[in-house]
C-alpha cells in the first residue's frame, strides 16, 4: 500500500476550528473529507449509515437537538441529507459561544436549500477539499515552494523524478486516496473507472432527485473533457453533442446536467482574472472549464496512459487540468485563489495565483521541450509588460510548469521553469 504525506487540508481544518464554531468541509466524493475530519473529531454522526439513516432523518424532523449531542468537535457526515441541521448548528454555536464545536462533511450541495434560513456568516468556516496533489501523494519532491516563490524567486532549485510515461499514469489515476492505496496500476485505474460510472449512473441524479439519463450524462462529460481548459460556451457543447443525440438537448437541459455536476463537485471551473492593464484591451470574463481531477476526463474519454502518450495534444490538455488541481490545493494553503486570463486579442495565461495581500504569480503550463518553454516564456513576458504597475504590483514570479525536466531553474529573462513533480505549497 502506498504511503503518502499529510493532507494540506489537515492544517487548514485545525486553523478553522480555532477560529469559528463550525466548519463545513465540501468536495467530491472519495477525496478524503470524512477521513480528514475523523482525525480531529471527538464524536461522529454518520447520517447515511444504513442501520441508522431512517432514524436520523426522522430525528432531524422531530428532535434535531439529539443529533447534535456528543463530544466536540462533533463530526456530522453527509449532513446535506437533513439541511435543517445547518440552522440547528448555527443556533447551537450562537448560544454556546465557543469555537471548534462542529464539523460538517458532504459530497453534494443540499437538494432542498429552502430548509436553510441563515447564511451561517460568523458562525461557519468553509473548507474545500479536492483530490490529492502530487506533493501530498508523495510523487513530488517538494523542492520548490509556491509560498517561497511569492517571497523570493531569485534562487529556484529542485529535482524531478517523474518521467513523461509516469506523468501519463498520474493524470489517468488522479489524486483519489483509494486509488493511491491500490497495489497495482491496473487496479488504481479501475478504481477511477468505477468512480466515473457512479457519477453518470447514480450521483448525477441523486443529488437533486432529478432522473437524468446516464448515456446523456456520459456524452456530456465526454464533451466537457474535450473542452478542458477552454471557455467553451453552452452552444459549443450543444453542437458537440448533436452528432450523437437522436433528440437535441436544449440549453436548459445541458445547464441542468452541468449544475448537477457542480453540486457534486465533479467540475470546478476557473474564474477569469481581471488585472489593471496599460491598454484598454477587452478581457474575456467567461469561466474556464475543468474537471476537479484530470482522471475524470480520462475516464469520460475512455482512454488511458498509453493513449495519452500516443496523443500529446490531449495529454497536454489533461496535464493542464492536473496542474490546475494542484495549484488550487497549494493556493488554498496560502489563502489564495486560482484564475485564468484571456483577452480579446488572444493573449492567454493558463493560471494566475492571487493572494489576499495583492501578490500574484503568472503561470503557463507546458508538457516540456525547448520550443514550448520558449513559447510559454514569451506569453508570460508579454502579459507582464501589459500590466499597469502604477495601479497594481508587479507579478511576484512568472513560472512555466512542465511535465518533464530533471531540474527546476531560473532563466536569464527571470522566468522560472518548474516541473510539477518538484512543486509544493
Amino acid at each position: 500500500m502506498k504511503e503518502y504525506k499529510n493532507r494540506i487540508a489537515d492544517a487548514l481544518l485545525r486553523d478553522k476550528l480555532e477560529a469559528v464554531g463550525a466548519v463545513l468541509i465540501e468536495g467530491p466524493k472519495a477525496c478524503g473529507k470524512t477521513t480528514t475530519a475523523e482525525q480531529l473529531a471527538e464524536s461522529v454522526l454518520y447520517m447515511d449509515a444504513p442501520s441508522d439513516m431512517e432514524q436520523n432523518l426522522q430525528m432531524a424532523q422531530t428532535n434535531i437537538g439529539q443529533l447534535l449531542k456528543g463530544a466536540n468537535p462533533r463530526l456530522i457526515d453527509e449532513w446535506q441529507l437533513a439541511p435543517q441541521l445547518w440552522d440547528a448548528i448555527r443556533f447551537e454555536v450562537d448560544h454556546r459561544g465557543e469555537d471548534g464545536l462542529f464539523m460538517l462533511t458532504g459530497s453534494a450541495v443540499p437538494a432542498d436549500v429552502s430548509k436553510i434560513n441563515h447564511s451561517g456568516a460568523g458562525r461557519f468556516g468553509w473548507l474545500t477539499m479536492r483530490p490529492m496533489s502530487l506533493w501530498e501523494s508523495g510523487e513530488s519532491t517538494g523542492d520548490v515552494s509556491l509560498s517561497q516563490l511569492f517571497s523570493d524567486d531569485s534562487a529556484v532549485e529542485g529535482s524531478n523524478n517523474i518521467s513523461l510515461e509516469q506523468m501519463a499514469f498520474l493524470v489517468s489515476r488522479g489524486g483519489w486516496p483509494k486509488s493511491l492505496q491500490k497495489k497495482s496500476e491496473k487496479a488504481a485505474l479501475a478504481q477511477v473507472s468505477e468512480y466515473y460510472q457512479a457519477i453518470i449512473r447514480s450521483d448525477i441524479s441523486r443529488v437533486d432527485s432529478v432522473n437524468r439519463n446516464f448515456e446523456r450524462a456520459h456524452r456530456l462529460m465526454r464533451s466537457y473533457a474535450r473542452h478542458q481548459g477552454t471557455q467553451a460556451s453552452i452552444s459549443v457543447i450543444k453542437a458537440d453533442l448533436a452528432a450523437n443525440e437522436a433528440t437535441e438537448m436544449s440549453d436548459v437541459t445541458i445547464e441542468s446536467y452541468l449544475g448537477a455536476l457542480r453540486k457534486i463537485f465533479v467540475i470546478e471551473d476557473v474564474l477569469a482574472w481581471n488585472p489593471n492593464l496599460r491598454s484598454k484591451t477587452a478581457i474575456r470574463t467567461a469561466d474556464t472549464r475543468y474537471f476537479v481531477d484530470p482522471s475524470v476526463a480520462v475516464a469520460a474519454l475512455g482512454i488511458g496512459p498509453a493513449d495519452l502518450m500516443a496523443d500529446l495534444n490531449t495529454f497536454g490538455l489533461l496535464f493542464e487540468t492536473l496542474c490546475v488541481r494542484d495549484l488550487h490545493v497549494y493556493a488554498d494553503a496560502l489563502g489564495g485563489n486560482v484564475y485564468h486570463y484571456r483577452d480579446g486579442n488572444g493573449l492567454e495565461c493558463d493560471a494566475v495565483v492571487h493572494l489576499p495581500n495583492g501578490k500574484y504569480g503568472l503561470i503557463e503550463i507546458k508538457l516540456g521541450g525547448a520550443n514550448l518553454i520558449e513559447e510559454g516564456a514569451a506569453t508570460l513576458n508579454l502579459l507582464a509588460s501589459k500590466i499597469d504597475t502604477t495601479r497594481m504590483k508587479n507579478p511576484s514570479f512568472r513560472m512555466i510548469l512542465t511535465a518533464v525536466g530533471d531540474r527546476a531553474y531560473k532563466r536569464t529573462d527571470g522566468v522560472v521553469v518548474v516541473p510539477l513533480g518538484s512543486l509544493k505549497d
